[in-house]
């Protein structure tokens, strides 16, 4: 007999943990009356046409059609309903959750004197301030990776920030501070020690003074290639330069440091209906095991966020964060209105194959991985923060656009929950990969590091996967871990979000 999985007990629809064929049996007397994929939608009674489907707790959609008990709901019989208002939303009445006690409280980092964070690797970044200028850079990167990396063993890569944009867009339309703000607080990812080098090409819209303050802006950081007689030159200063920044990178060493000082992003991409059962309320009991020892936590994903945005105002510590809240959500709205969408264009193919029917669905899931603590800031794209806890930073969905905006808002590790996989990773910061499903993880066994789908097999509890990955993220702060993305090196390409004009 089939297992099912119900959220709420006003849910009116259950998910089966296995493929049902028609006939079958599954658990609490009902009957397949269609073959179910793993995880899709079954009715648990008799709904009209226009009734709503509930699951979470939460209306996800309204029926298109008349269905019967065992009946397989899928995203083509649901419609979408309204967004929750954005206006006047309460705040303040559900930030009062007990957080589990951390059993630990401290990480071995490298310590950065006057930063709220630390860095949990030792990485020389240079930033390039116009795209190009780009393959003279990944030249030189080549050849110190080569000739000077290998005399510096205690510092961990060089990463090219490659990007497309400073030259070619409108540098003072309304949203260019967008880009311009997630290059700048980039370049003090806390990864990267403080050591700050940029090059330019000369002639740019994006100045080095739009992304280097006074103090920074010196001939110690700061490459112009049109300075430069030829290209053996640019390349031979580019070598000089990275020497200098990684003399003083291999001087760093790890201390014992507080968990106040460590700063995780939480995302999630290649979604499926079990992300919302097990990786994501693992990763969110893991979250608030982080916040209880003092450590600051971003979780993302304006679309994945929207439908639920009245659950997130609610855990907000005072007026200004909710107003906030409101701000990027109605931006948000806006942006996709724009270009012709709603929020419904988030989910994949990948997502609804995995029993997402829509939007709303996905998002309750999403949200998971925020756990239960109060939220004490919202994040405007590419911001960074000003207090520490759980914290709602505004970006888009899109996982290789949240990576490099959380990057900017100073994450030096990220854990990613995924159920139907992606070799997803940052060059600037390692990326835990947690399967919401088993299968997941025996297909991808080198490339998953934490199996969240044992939760849905009642092997484990959500508790007991999330210590578990509580404990892995510590560790891999403290460089006693590599996830399977740092150790493979999969590393996605720098998309910086930019909702300003190209000329």
């Amino acid at each position: 007999m089939t297992r099912i999985i119900q959220i709420q007990k006003t849910d009116n629809v259950v998910i089966p943990t296995d493929a049902v064929p028609k006939g079958s049996s599954i658990e609490g007397g009902l009957v397949a009356l269609d073959d179910i994929p793993q995880g899709h939608k079954i009715a648990l009674q008799t709904l009209k046409k226009g009734d709503a489907v509930i699951r979470y707790g939460i209306i996800i959609g309204y029926l298109k059609q008349d269905v019967t008990a065992g009946a397989w709901i899928n995203e083509y019989m649901l419609e979408l309903p309204s967004p929750p208002p954005l206006e006047d939303m309460p705040w303040g009445t559900n930030v009062n959750a007990v957080l589990p006690s951390s059993p630990l409280k401290t990480f071995m980092g490298y310590d950065i004197p006057g930063a709220p964070y630390a860095g949990i690797r030792n990485i020389l970044a240079i930033m390039p301030t116009v795209q190009c200028v780009s393959g003279v850079l990944n030249v030189a990167v080549e050849r110190m990776k080569a000739e000077l990396l290998p005399h510096y063993p205690n510092v961990d890569d060089i990463v090219p920030l490659n990007h497309a944009y400073g030259c070619g867009v409108a540098i003072g339309a309304r949203e260019a501070h967008v880009w311009i703000r997630s290059l700048k607080n980039l370049l003090y990812n806390p990864n990267f020690g403080g050591e700050i080098m940029v090059v330019a090409l000369g002639c740019e819209k994006l100045t080095p003074d739009m992304l280097l303050d006074t103090k920074k802006n010196t001939a110690e950081n700061l490459i112009i290639l049109q300075e430069c007689k030829g290209f053996k030159a640019m390349v031979d200063a580019l070598m000089s330069m990275a020497e200098q920044k990684l003399q003083k990178l291999n001087r760093r060493k790890r201390t014992e440091l507080p968990l106040s000082k460590l700063c995780v992003g939480m995302q999630c991409g290649g979604s499926d209906t079990f992300s919302g059962v097990t990786s994501n309320p693992s990763a969110g009991y893991a979250s608030d095991l982080l916040v209880n020892a003092g450590a600051t936590v971003l979780f993302s994903e304006v679309t994945e966020v929207r439908d639920g945005v009245h659950l997130i105002a609610a855990r907000c510590v005072d007026e200004t964060t909710r107003n906030k809240l409101a701000a990027e959500m109605r931006w948000y709205d806006d942006y996709l209105d724009k270009g012709g969408i709603d929020r419904n264009a988030n989910p994949t193919p990948g997502n609804k194959k995995g029993g997402l029917a829509n939007i709303v669905e996905k998002a309750m899931g999403s949200i998971a991985k925020s756990g239960t603590a109060p939220v004490v800031e919202v994040l405007s794209p590419g911001e960074r923060p000003s207090r520490q806890g759980l914290i709602y930073a505004a970006t888009p969905a899109s996982d290789i656009v949240c990576g490099p905006e959380q990057l900017a808002s100073g994450i030096v590790l990220q854990v990613f929950m995924t159920g139907r996989g992606t070799p997803y990773g940052l060059a600037a910061a390692p990326v835990i990969k947690v399967s919401s499903r088993t299968v997941m993880k025996e297909m991808w066994n080198d490339l998953i590091d934490v199996n969240a789908g044992i939760i849905a097999e009642s092997k484990e509890t959500i508790e007991e996967v999330g210590l578990h990955l509580f404990n892995m993220i510590v560790d891999t702060a403290s460089g006693r871990y590599k996830p399977w993305a740092e150790q493979y090196r999969l590393h996605n390409d720098l998309c910086i979000f930019n909702p300003a004009p190209i000329t």
